[in-house]
């Protein structure tokens, strides 16, 4: 397996669908999509499941998946590269960093598909949806750019509902049994290897859609530790 994983890591360097820590691309994107289409980000994408069904869903559209494990993007990307799906791109970088490869603006849609929960109470600002991330997400993204969870995660769901309830963020969509839908969307329609492993064990899909205010998120930080302190408390240990 350690073999296999230096071989991969060998392979994307030479990958021309991935990019390691690039220097000064921010405000460049197009000039590496060659072209002006919206750029839409699949955060902590892993084999970039995602980032592979929306960019042939949406050729007039940009996508990137952002993850710092090599080995799992290039899955992704070797999938783009064999369907010649130009359109698409994988950024490996640490996600704290996000805001230093995109200029304000830049960004107009962001997907966090299947992320590590961080189940302990204690990891809990270590969540892709912690007002932490959600201030440099709001950095790069247009203004009412949409944000789009999707989990199995009781833990992570109730609390990204807390966020938005706490800082009162716009609700766009909203459901707790994704493929009990019978008219489910296309962009809901695509499963992640994660997914399939169904490691919450509920056997159900969640989905938020949310966006961001145009002014600064009010500072609840302290008081959302509270909070998720005591709801969680009976849950986890």
């Amino acid at each position: 397996m350690a073999q296999k994983k230096i071989q991969r890591f060998e392979a994307i360097n030479s990958f021309a669908n991935v990019l390691q820590y690039p220097e000064g691309i921010s405000g460049k994107w197009k000039d590496f999509f060659k072209n002006e289409n919206p750029i839409n980000l699949e955060l902590a994408c892993g084999k970039g499941e995602y980032t592979v069904g929306l960019s042939g869903l949406y050729p007039e559209r940009n996508f990137i998946g952002v993850d710092l494990k090599g080995n799992r993007l290039y899955i992704g990307a070797l999938k783009c590269l064999k369907n010649n799906q130009q359109n698409a791109a994988f950024l490996r970088i640490q996600i704290d960093k996000i805001n230093e490869y995109f200029f304000p603006a830049e960004v107009a849609e962001i997907w966090i598909t299947f992320p590590d929960p961080q189940l302990r109470t204690s990891r809990a600002k270590k969540r892709l949806t912690h007002p932490r991330f959600l201030r440099l997400y709001q950095k790069i993204l247009k203004s009412h750019g949409l944000i789009h969870l999707k989990t199995d995660s009781p833990v992570l769901f109730r609390f990204t509902k807390l966020v938005i309830e706490l800082y009162q963020l716009p609700v766009h969509a909203y459901s707790e049994d994704v493929y009990g839908d019978p008219e489910i969307s296309r962009e809901l329609s695509i499963r992640t290897h994660y997914e399939g492993l169904d490691i919450a064990g509920t056997r159900k899909t969640l989905y938020l859609q949310f966006s961001l205010p145009e002014s600064p998120l009010p500072d609840h930080d302290a008081q959302l530790q509270e909070l998720v302190k005591e709801i969680e408390k009976p849950i986890l240990v």
